[in-house]
This record gives structure tokens, C-alpha cells and sequence, in this order.
């Protein structure tokens, strides 16, 4: 009983003592709140983003090649879940003449 009182006693006054302490070390310094502020101090002399003409010129050509190949995953996914249907539609009926 008094190894427990003794134990229990140090660590109430561990954490007592935890508690009351001032922490100084540099990863409180870095606090959301201030973080973005050297991060715009840094980029108000950037220059602005340009626009890449080459990128942009051919828009419709890649909205349509990305809808065609959408599509083509649609169908194949749409396939593998037939397929994954029927095989445990076969494994069902399989166990179940097994049990009878």
C-alpha cells in the first residue's frame, strides 16, 4: 500500500509540476497564426503568374479526349462488376449444392 501511495504521489506532483511549466522551445514559435506571414513577406516581390498560351489553346481537344476516355472506364468498370457479379452468383449456387 505505500508503494502505491508513494508511486501515485510522484505522479501527481509530475504532473503538477508539468502543468505549471513554461515551455521556450522553438516549436511554439511556428504557430498557425504566424506562419503565413514570412510566406507573403516572401512572395509580395515575386512576379505574377503568367498564362501559358500553349497549354490553354487546345482546351475542347483535351476535354474530349478526357470524356472518351472517362467513358472507356465507365464501361470497363461497368463489365468487371457484371463479371464480378456472375462469379458470385456461381460460387453461391456452388456452396449451396455442397450444403444439400
Amino acid at each position: 500500500m505505500k508503494k502505491f501511495a508513494l508511486i501515485a504521489f510522484a505522479a501527481v506532483a509530475a504532473y503538477g509540476l508539468s502543468a505549471c511549466g513554461k515551455s521556450d522551445d522553438a516549436s511554439e514559435d511556428a504557430m498557425a497564426d504566424n506562419v503565413e506571414m514570412p510566406a507573403d513577406t516572401a512572395m509580395a516581390t515575386a512576379a505574377p503568374p503568367v498564362a501559358d498560351a500553349e497549354a490553354s489553346s487546345d482546351t475542347a481537344d483535351a476535354t474530349n479526349a478526357t470524356s472518351s476516355t472517362a467513358a472507356e472506364a465507365g464501361d470497363a468498370a461497368e463489365a468487371a462488376a457484371a463479371d464480378a457479379a456472375a462469379a458470385a452468383e456461381a460460387a453461391t449456387t456452388q456452396a449451396e449444392k455442397k450444403i444439400q
